[in-house]
């Protein structure tokens, strides 16, 4: 059963969106030129910016600003300015293995993120039909698994640089809010052996001064065997580890792709389940309402509707 239609109805019917791609935002320094995709509500001013950071998949384009599609056209046609840069780890780039940063490329990631929030005016510039309409006073980010430990390092998160080992703090405080969706938990010995010796980034996560109101979304089949051996609860890790305020949605039946929420009926999805994807939309869009416009009753109403059926699609709670 999929969440009640009054969560829907609570959220206005959608608007229709533009969408622009690519927007290139000169970067000195990085091996190429950082290019964004901006989706936008047609009409409407002080739309909120939500920054999304994706994941890498199997699929050749969904990681880059050409995927998330289900969640970005959502978000969008509810009032949100999305921003969606290509990482360097997209295969897109068909960067040189011995690139520095690769393959991960978790420091760039970070600064892609700040980079747009510092060209704002850069991206109206590109696309005059938002002149004047964003909101930089309310930001939020979200991430898809390796997006997801990119919005949670901006939300608070730290880790510690094996290269230099010292402590990383990229937290930035113009970001108010975010959402992290499959995203990596702890480290040490809850990752894999191949994981900690390729990845060590991955070791060293501390969620404990991650102050920042996030949602966390995980699913309760979501494995992920080739990252953790701690099973589908790692996945919740941000918000166990993490101080208030927080909230864990967790999805029943749910694998690393929450249902689709990648793409458009994209192969890597292994739960393929439009309910849960709508749940997703719903939930998160709603959370964030209620994060960046505090007397907006979206969160509370839509938790009391996501409880209310009798066969929920998954539970809520916060701290």
């Amino acid at each position: 059963m999929t969440t009640p239609p009054r969560i829907a109805d609570l959220l206005g019917p959608p608007a229709p969106v533009l969408s622009v791609r690519p927007v290139v935002i000169p970067t000195p320094g990085r091996v190429v030129d950082l290019q964004v995709r901006v989706t936008a509500p047609v009409t409407g001013g002080e739309l909120p910016i939500l920054l999304l950071s994706h994941g890498q998949g199997h699929s050749n384009h969904l990681s880059s600003l050409d995927g998330y599609a289900p969640l970005v056209d959502f978000w969008a046609s509810h009032g949100f300015a999305v921003v969606q840069p290509t990482h360097l780890s997209s295969t897109t780039l068909k960067l040189a293995p011995d690139t520095p940063g690769a393959p991960m490329y978790w420091r760039s990631r970070v600064e892609d993120m700040t980079r747009i929030l510092d060209a704002l005016d850069v991206i109206e510039a590109a696309v005059p039909q938002l002149g004047g309409r964003l909101d930089p006073s309310r930001v939020a980010v979200a991430g898809h698994s390796m997006g997801g430990h990119t919005a949670s390092l901006l939300l608070g998160a730290r880790l510690i640089d094996p290269d230099d080992g010292n402590e990383v703090r990229p937290a930035d405080p113009r970001i108010k809010a975010g959402v992290l969706l499959a995203a990596p938990g702890r480290g040490g010995a809850a990752l894999t052996a191949p994981m900690a010796e390729h990845f060590p980034f991955l070791a060293t996560p501390d969620f404990s001064r991650m102050t920042t109101p996030t949602l966390v979304v995980a699913g309760d089949k979501d494995a992920s065997a080739h990252l953790t051996v701690a099973g589908p609860e790692w996945h919740t890790d941000p918000y166990v580890l993490a101080p208030g305020p927080k909230s864990l949605l967790t999805l029943f039946d749910a694998e690393h792709g929450l249902g689709g929420i990648s793409g458009y009926d994209v192969a890597e999805t292994t739960d393929e389940n439009p309910e849960r994807v709508s749940t997703v939309q719903l939930l998160t869009c709603a959370y964030l309402r209620t994060a960046l416009h505090p007397d907006d009753p979206a969160w509370q109403s839509a938790c009391d509707a996501l409880a209310s059926g009798p066969n929920p699609i998954g539970r809520v709670e916060s701290k």
